[in-house]
């Protein structure tokens, strides 16, 4: 008996360690790169500061700017992810990287709406395959108990970019306009295109594609990945293209996700203008205060992510948050000329919209496998994604009708709490694994 808790204890730490070994092999590269994905996709929440009086733009445009990168992005997706499926995710995910570096350095062209929408649209082209490929890669690799921790991580790179992205757009704003005859906003497109453009490079040089092409692992360590993913492998279900686009499961997650993006965008495209209207008018200043949130937002994905893995429970780990993310951008609009308590409502929301993204993924990746994974995961974030068309342009179609944002909070507020209801609705024999 002492002997086989000997090896128990032996075996549960071999696993530990050759999971760890993955994780700090894996995820920093992958962070790295959404780190950079994201601050190319949100930065032009800061460009608007300057760009709507340079370029004469009204808030509906920039809302319908900010927007139509998803467009493209939608167009894409699911191709893009079925390519990255059948290719391997080192190539592709260089090229996604690569090209989107180039046509995000290339904003600072932009002269006319037209420009403005083709160019976004072209964003979303390229970026598109992404986020849905990296989800499908930790498939390969990590079983659902511990994938919960693992796309905590991976997505609080969304809050290290509003920390890193916040200050440096403002400060390259404030302190860089006229240099060469350029503005601001437009040396803030080259300065933050470039990290996408070096970890493209890197990545082709440094990712590997499958478990078995790891060279830094042992046979052990292979054996072990390999079956613990083959295990879960045959609890999930395998469809059809056909069936994947028509299963009721999959329209329901992507409703539900469709939901908690409304608030994301919200508060990604609009932070910086909601922190001006309580007085706030330096663009340095605005810059070091969206750091807050998103700091705050970082610890509060990887220890409540940290808690779903522990407790095998999903559901109640995403409507929490959501709650408290409604509940944030409500308090918002009643402080919104109060910078203090503003930002401590604009925290609490975005610490609750941004932790139900990566809790929200643990669900249709508990009963998707396969190419239906890679199909499904796509379809899920393409659909889901097109509310980031929706929210930037209402809540800027709103902007300009009642010359408030606060209209606009409550709708991505009211958004929340159907995510929730939704989420409520998901059998939790399905998903608390």
């Amino acid at each position: 008996m002492n002997q086989n808790r000997v090896n128990s204890a032996d075996i549960a730490g071999f696993e530990a360690a050759t999971y760890a070994k993955v994780t700090w092999r894996l995820m920093p590269i992958l962070f790295l790169c959404y780190v950079a994905a994201y601050l190319d996709r949100v930065n032009v929440g800061f460009a608007k500061l300057q760009m709507l009086s340079d370029l004469n733009f009204s808030e509906t445009v920039y809302g319908l700017g900010a927007g139509v990168f998803f467009i493209g992005y939608f167009l894409f997706e699911i191709p893009s992810n079925i390519i990255l499926h059948k290719v391997g995710a080192r190539i592709w995910i260089a090229r996604i990287m690569i090209t989107w570096g180039l046509i995000s350095g290339a904003m600072i062209f932009v002269n006319s709406a037209t420009m403005f929408y083709l160019m976004r649209f072209l964003l979303g082209v390229a970026e598109a395959g992404f986020f849905p490929g990296v989800i499908l890669y930790l498939t390969y690799w990590y079983p659902a108990e511990r994938r919960g921790k693992i796309t905590a991580m991976f997505m609080t790179a969304v809050a290290i970019s509003g920390v890193v992205g916040g200050p440096v757009s403002g400060w390259v704003m404030h302190s860089m306009p006229g240099i060469y005859g350029l503005t601001g906003w437009q040396w803030m497109f080259i300065i933050e295109a470039l990290p996408s453009l070096v970890l493209g490079v890197v990545v082709i040089f440094y990712l590997q594609n499958h478990i078995v092409d790891a060279k830094w692992l042992s046979a052990d360590e292979k054996q072990l990945l390999a079956k613990n993913v083959q295990t879960e492998a045959a609890t999930k279900q395998e469809m059809s293209f056909k069936q994947v686009m028509t299963h009721p499961k999959i329209w329901h997650m992507a409703f539900i996700y469709f939901s908690f993006i409304m608030g994301l965008y919200g508060i990604s495209f609009w932070l910086p203008t909601i922190i001006k209207a309580t007085g706030v008018k330096d663009t340095l200043d605005i810059g070091l205060l969206t750091a807050i949130p998103y700091a705050a937002a970082a610890v509060g994905m990887v220890l409540i992510g940290r808690s779903a893995d522990k407790n095998r429970e999903r559901r109640w780990h995403v409507v929490i948050p959501a709650l408290l993310g409604c509940a944030g951008l409500l308090l918002s609009t009643i402080y919104g000329h109060n910078t203090l308590l503003a930002m401590a409502a604009l925290t609490l929301a975005t610490i609750g919209i941004l932790t139900t993204l990566p809790l929200f993924w643990s669900l249709p990746t508990a009963f998707l496998g396969g190419a239906a994974a890679a199909a499904g995961i796509a379809l899920i974030n393409s659909l889901g994604n097109l509310a980031g068309f929706v929210s930037p342009y209402l809540v800027g179609w709103l902007k300009d009708l009642t010359h408030s944002t606060d209209s606009g909070m409550y709708l991505l507020a009211a958004s929340l709490v159907i995510g929730a209801v939704l989420t409520l609705m998901v059998p939790k024999e399905m998903v608390n694994k």
